[in-house]
């Protein structure tokens, strides 16, 4: 069931963006997580403001390809502390592994064909 609205994922994809910029100081993540995780949070932001959902500035890729990004990085995520050898630290590998986990299951319940709706109804005369 896609429950999660591309207005509702555009306020996520922030939320995502900011976790990422705190994290290194708030968890004392090492360098290689730290860099990471600003890294990320630059990409995240950019193609949040380039897909064409209601949060796009620039609108250049379709919010379905949004989708399979996330689908990407999500599983990717999960696997990059095993990858750039930071799984013996504990805060930074968990950190990623929930990271990716959020990230797929915000993936599996957005409706990226969905219409931009509102919580508010409009009455027309």
């Amino acid at each position: 069931m896609k429950i999660i609205s591309p207005r509702n994922h555009g306020y996520l994809d922030f939320l995502t963006v900011v976790i990422f910029l705190l994290a290194p100081t708030l968890l004392g993540l090492s360098k290689i997580p730290a860099m990471l995780a600003y890294g990320l949070a630059a990409v995240h932001l950019a193609v949040t403001l380039i897909s064409g959902f209601p949060f796009g500035t620039f609108k250049i890729i379709p919010f379905t390809l949004q989708g399979w990004i996330e689908r990407i990085v999500g599983p990717v995520l999960v696997a990059i502390p095993f990858i750039l050898g930071f799984a013996d630290e504990f805060i930074a590998r968990n950190f990623y592994i929930a990271m990716g986990l959020i990230i797929i299951v915000v993936g599996l319940l957005t409706d990226y064909r969905g219409k931009n709706r509102s919580i508010f109804v409009t009455i027309k005369d």
